[in-house]
Parts: C-alpha cells; structure tokens; sequence
C-alpha cells in the first residue's frame, strides 16, 4: 500500500501582514523552527532513521530518505499551488532534498475539494488505491511522533474505504475554528463523525469545551484516492467534471502540472468539507475522526503565533534581532533592524524593511482593515515585499529617488535572467561577487569582481551567472520610467511570458 502527501498551497492571505504578502503568502514563511511551514509540511512524513519505530525501516524513494510504515510506501508528495508562486514553491523543496515531485499549477483559486481532485486525478495515473494524506502548507504541529502515530492509525481506516479527518483536541474556546462533534467510537482511537460545525460563537465554543464531545478541525485528511474520486462525483459530480476536464486537457513542463485554465476557472469554488465530508458524515457515517495529540496551530494571526512561540520569562517571544526592557506578553519581531522595545505589554510589533506593525494583541483581527486601507491609496505593500524572488535568484530595491533606483540582485549558479531590453531606462551594473556573462547587442564578454559594465537604454542585454557561487551586483537604473512593466523579453528559461 502506498501512501502519497498531498499538500495545498493554495492560499495568499494577509493576516500575517507585514510578513505575509500577497506575493510571497503564509505558507512560505519561516515562523517556527529553521524551516518554512511548506518545508515542515513537506519534511512531516519524512521520517528520520532515529526517529523510526521497530516496525519501520528506511527505503529509498521521491525523497533523499523515506520510511515503510509498516507495509506501507511513504512517497514523494503530490503539491498543488497558485501558479504565481511556482519557482517559490519549487525552490523551497529543493532547498530541502525533494525533488521531482508533481507541482500542479492552479490558474486561480478554487478553494480544496477541486484543488484536492486534481491531486487525486494525478495520483491514480500510478495507484488508484494509494492512500492520500492531506495537509494544508501553512500549518504548524509540534509532536512528530504523535502525529505519524495518529496518520498511522488514519491509515488504516482510510485503506477500508472511511473517509478519515484529524481532530484537534481543544485548549480553549477558540472562535477561529471550526469543530468536529464525536460520535459513536470505531476503534480505541478513531470515531464517527457526527457533525461538523461551523466557526462558533464565544459562549458556544465555551459549550463545546465544557462538553468534551468536539474537536477542533485540523482541516487533514487521509482519504484513498479511487473513494476520493468516487465521492466527490457522488456529491459533487460539477466539481468532479470540471476538474477532470482541466485535468485531462493539462500542458506539462519540467514537474509543472498546468490544468487547462478554462474549465478550471469554471469550476465551483468549494472546500473539502463542505462540498463532501458534511454530507456523507450525516448521510451515512462514512467519516471517522481521529484524534491528534499534538500542539497544532493554523497560525491564522500574529497572536496565533504568540500562543505557540518560545516565551522569555516576562512571557515575550522574540524573533530576530531584538532587544526589550520592561516589557511583557508582547511579540517582537525583527526581519532586518535592530528592534528595541521599552515598557510594551500585550503588542504586536513586526518589523520589515518597507513596513512595520505595532498592535495591540486584542486588535490583531483589524489587520484586515489596515490591508483594505493600503491597498485603497494605491500603495504596494500588501502586494510584494521589497526584496521580490525570482526563479533566477532575487533583487532587493535598497534605494530610489527622482529618475534612478539602487538594486541589490542574487543570481543563482548556473541561472541566467532574460534576454531582454529596456525602452526608457539604462542600467550600470557593478558586480560584488563572482562573475557575470554579460551579453550587449552583439557582445558577449565577462565581468569580475569590483568590475562594471553599462546597458545604454534600448540595448539588448542578458545577465548570466556561468559560475558555481553565488553571483552578486548592484544595479543602478537611470532614466524616465522605472517600474518593472518597461521590459521586452526575446528569451526566457523559464517560461514567462515574451
């Protein structure tokens, strides 16, 4: 039997503003621990050897190292993301070993049930009966054991035809969940659902904790893949049909998976639980829960974040370079600056480059409202970081002024940016570090170190970096217009469009 990770990455919210950017959303964040809540989700049924159980032993497969548990083939995972964030989502895995894994590009978003079709459409192409283990990219759990224990457990329920979700068991009466009520038991650890219920109340999520017969909804799922296709039809044959359509008239380069955007467009927007789990749990008790002991948090906000980070004696959670005095219950997180806190209680003070917050934790929520607000004047903040990645590598806008703009710019080895040309600005280029192929008009010729070169405007050009380090420069660009729109491309690696 096999067991296949799908992951879902398909969300760009903001809640985590400044941080999170629509361009750069949650899920790629590094919040807690040395890995991005991708890489975590990624690396979540990628057993180490140390941490196996007797039971299990270690097989090569998609990953540089997976398990057997017990009978079972852990592979490599199946992701479904925006197609905006592709080279992201791409280099992210392989910063951590995980290479030619199916990435199917979503043209836009359709909420879960459709985005998790398309991976089981992906996954019958090689075992219909593969077990799919479900988890949203942007969730954070502490407890490995205790969450390859209850998959374990989900497993072996799904491999009978259930349709399987984890519970959480509730800390406090939280508003921002939804909740799962326990039905009738089917093994010593796994039970009926009997309902689902929808983001509660204050006093009825104080009902549910008092009762002990809810749980919170982690929103994963083990579920087979040929019951997935046969149910979501069963429920939602619109879902199911637009879906197989997108899927059967998909384009495919490299391990990108492209959907035809057409009939993906066109299909409802409907997640996982309601477009199928709420109805067979009150049809027929086809769904079971099982409960996960484990510190989960869908990290929906800053004071999320605050509830599960590592606290100082005073209760703060300090991120980055930071200094405080006098302060208490108080998130500070510095990106780049020197962050320094005097006599805070109960804030939020988030620093980035381009923006910081500072908030009062009972406020979090009206991020929101500060969003709406940026975006109403024009303003690009909620859009993209100042530091906008590429598949090549990256540039940094570390100064700007009235007809020129200063720009850090990382080019990975062996990457190459287009051939390209510029109607209304020129660009001096001074590389740093390593060494550049330049092409101008019909040049071609290297640059080193603490050397420069220009690009009159309307020329022709490419940057490559034809080494093995890291190729850094700074760009100065002059001229009338800046902005990122004036670029002809003749030539592209990477697909983009010419």
């Amino acid at each position: 039997m096999k067991i296949v990770p799908v992951i879902l990455s398909g969300g760009s919210g903001t809640r985590l503003w400044p941080l999170s950017r629509e361009q750069y959303p949650k899920q790629l964040l590094t919040l807690v621990g040395e890995h991005s809540m991708l890489q975590a989700t990624a690396l979540r049924l990628k057993v180490e050897l140390s941490s196996l159980s007797a039971q299990t032993k270690l097989m090569p497969s998609g990953y540089t190292e997976m398990a057997f548990i017990e009978d079972k083939t852990v592979l490599a995972p199946i992701l479904v993301g925006n197609e905006e964030y592709r080279f992201l989502l791409a280099e992210q895995m392989r910063q951590i070993g995980i290479s030619g894994f199916p990435l199917i590009l979503e043209p836009c978003g359709r909420n879960t049930a459709p985005a998790l079709t398309l991976a089981a459409l992906t996954a019958e192409l090689d075992d219909p009966e593969a077990i799919m283990v479900v988890m949203p990219a942007d969730h954070v759990i502490q407890g490995e054991q205790a969450f390859l224990e209850a998959v374990r457990l989900g497993v072996e329920l799904a491999e009978t035809g259930k349709l399987v979700t984890f519970g959480i068991q509730p800390t406090a009466p939280e508003t921002g969940y939804g909740y799962i009520r326990v039905g009738r038991s089917l093994t010593d650890h796994a039970f009926q659902v009997a309902q689902f219920v929808e983001k509660p109340n204050r006093s009825t999520a104080e009902h549910y904790l008092a009762s002990g017969e809810f749980l919170w909804n982690s929103g994963i799922f083990a579920i087979k893949t040929s019951v997935w296709l046969s149910k979501i039809r069963q429920c939602r044959a619109d879902i199911a049909d637009a879906a197989l359509q997108a899927f059967n008239l998909r384009t495919q380069d490299n391990d990108f998976i492209r959907p035809d955007s057409g009939y993906f467009r066109a299909c409802p927007s409907e997640s996982i639980d309601y477009a199928v789990m709420e109805k067979l749990a009150a049809e027929n008790g086809e769904v079971a829960v099982v409960p996960l002991a484990a510190d989960w948090s869908d990290v929906g906000s800053w004071d999320a974040l605050w509830e599960i980070g590592e606290k100082d004696r005073q209760g703060n959670v300090l991120i980055g370079d930071v200094i405080t005095v006098d302060s208490s219950d108080t998130l500070m997180l510095s990106t780049k600056r020197l962050v320094t806190c005097v006599g805070l209680n109960g804030l939020v003070v988030v620093e980035t480059p381009d923006a910081i917050l500072v908030a009062d934790k009972t406020h979090i929520q009206k991020i929101k409202d500060v969003v709406a607000q940026i975006k109403a004047v024009g303003r690009t903040e909620t859009d993209a970081h100042r530091k906008i990645n590429r598949p090549w590598g990256w540039y940094d806008c570390i100064d700007d002024g009235d007809r020129f703009q200063v720009k850090r710019i990382m080019v990975n080895p062996g990457a190459s940016l287009s051939l390209q040309l510029h109607h209304h600005r020129a660009e001096h280029w001074v590389v740093v570090r390593g060494t550049a192929r330049v092409t101008r008009g019909d040049e071609v010729f290297l640059v080193s170190e603490n050397q420069s070169t220009f690009i009159p405007l309307g020329t022709i050009h490419r940057l490559e970096n034809p080494g093995k380090l890291t190729l850094e420069m700074i760009e100065v660009q002059s001229g009338a217009y800046l902005s990122e729109d004036d670029i002809v491309r003749y030539q592209d690696d990477y697909g983009r469009n010419l």
